[in-house]
């Protein structure tokens, strides 16, 4: 399979007017990713060496998007909408002479997988001319119909054009395909628009591809693996479904979800075997979690690397570059950002840490801030191998705690602490006795 040269066209030149937003619909996400990047990734997945995407509706929106998922793909603009067949043929200076497949995908189907494509690919090196990809539906009213004779296709029928005996079949078409590359070019140049759309339809491939005697046959797949995404109720499902997907996913690798409709996935997360994930734990996009890890109910973790052994939460965020190193525990209620936290280290409850690295061993306290941002720039702070800092401190960066250092309760540190040292920084309580303005005033403390 890897040994023919393929390329996929994937076709996102719909307008989405159900979707009702002014981003254009294959930028929609699944899972914090957008459609066209869970297409884009099917076919990187499946040895698709050369990605080409079709833009129609928000074309240099689309195209800034697609370059910046996936550098190596070609766009190519559809100025005239009219139809399928056409949309492909706005990408033919992709089709060169060194291609062996073509993969035909449409951007607001992001369900589809890589070994659909990959047996999509794997019929023509068997013999197919062309292969179309269909489903069995469970309810087929307004598709397309797969008109089969002796296991062979013979047509495409659409519904409106079908007899009462076509329209009982529940074969499907998806309107994916795949086609030798050598082959697309003149089909394309053959298909006309004469219907009442006036539009060419890549359909009608099918018919003129048997009338020159060439071998089209049918892949099937699952019909929620094809599920199309027009408006926010069916991106919704699209979402429930990858989700549902992704939890056995990773039941079955050996990760704990101990509710698992209540974790949210995104499509890059990793987590590794043995892991425990509690209820109402939220992965936004570049997470990974190592072996053994336990992530704590309602915590929130995005941009972050978890390793084995570490404890996260309940209730914790963490942001974009933070690195909890092996045994490292984060508490509830603490936020870190752009942080690392050593081996061993604990940052239990109710801190904030940005733009720190925090030694091995180390011990914040409750209510510690690192004041990293003076309004114009972002500073570090260097919190060295077993330090100790004190409940309800602020850290002042760029500043320096050094190894075994502590730094009292209380404190507000704008200077570098030497390792090994003791670190006060506040007032000196002062109490005046019998000068309590509420005894002045003769008030009594009132009873519970």
């Amino acid at each position: 399979m890897t040994e023919r040269s393929c390329l996929a066209i994937i076709l996102a030149a719909g307008e989405g007017t159900r979707m009702r937003s002014q981003t254009p619909k294959v930028l929609h996400e699944i899972a914090r990713r957008p459609m066209i990047g869970h297409v884009l990734k099917a076919a990187e997945a499946a040895d698709v060496a050369r990605r080409a995407v079709v833009v129609g509706h928000g074309a240099e929106t689309v195209a800034k998007a697609v370059t910046a998922f996936d550098p190596a793909a070609a766009v190519f603009e559809q100025t005239e909408r009219l139809g399928t067949a056409h949309a492909v043929r706005a990408a033919s200076p992709a089709v060169t002479d060194d291609l062996d497949d073509v993969v035909i995908l449409y951007g607001d189907v992001p369900l589809v997988t890589s070994d659909t494509v990959a047996r999509l690919r794997a019929g023509l090196a068997a013999g197919a001319d062309l292969v179309v990809l269909g489903f069995e539906a469970q309810d087929p009213s307004g598709y397309g119909r797969l008109v089969m004779e002796d296991r062979a296709l013979v047509a495409i029928r659409e519904e409106r054009e079908a007899s009462d005996a076509e329209r009982a079949i529940t074969l499907c078409n998806s309107g994916m395909l795949a086609v030798r590359a050598g082959r697309l070019l003149p089909l394309l140049e053959a298909i006309g628009n004469d219907n009442a759309k006036g539009e060419y339809y890549l359909t009608d491939a099918i018919a003129i591809a048997r009338q020159e005697g060439l071998v089209v046959s049918v892949e099937i797949t699952a019909e929620a693996e094809l599920m199309g995404v027009n408006d926010r109720a069916q991106l919704a499902a699209a979402e429930a479904a990858f989700q549902a997907s992704a939890r056995q996913r990773l039941l079955a690798s050996g990760v704990t979800l101990q509710v698992p409709d209540t974790v949210i996935i995104s499509a890059d997360t990793v987590i590794e075997p043995d892991a425990v994930i509690e209820p109402h734990v939220v992965f936004g996009p570049g997470v990974k979690v190592g072996t053994g890890a336990a992530i704590h109910a309602f915590s929130h973790l995005e941009g972050a690397v978890v390793e084995a052994g570490a404890s996260i939460g309940p209730y914790a965020r963490l942001r974009p570059g933070s690195v909890v190193r092996e045994k490292g525990k984060i508490g509830n209620f603490v936020e870190t950002k752009n942080t690392e936290v050593g081996v061993g280290a604990k940052i239990n409850h109710l801190s904030y840490v940005g733009d720190a690295s925090v030694g091995a061993g180390a011990n914040i306290g409750a209510g510690t801030i690192t004041c990293n941002y003076d309004g114009v720039s972002k500073f570090r702070t260097v919190i060295g191998e077993g330090a100790f800092i004190g409940s309800n401190s602020a850290l002042v960066a760029p500043v320096t705690i050094g190894d075994t250092a502590y730094v009292g309760t209380g404190s507000v540190i704008t200077d570098d602490v030497p390792a090994a040292s003791l670190a006060i920084a506040r007032g000196r309580q002062v109490v005046k006795p019998d000068r309590s303005p509420i005894a002045a005033r003769g008030e009594k403390p009132k009873p519970a």
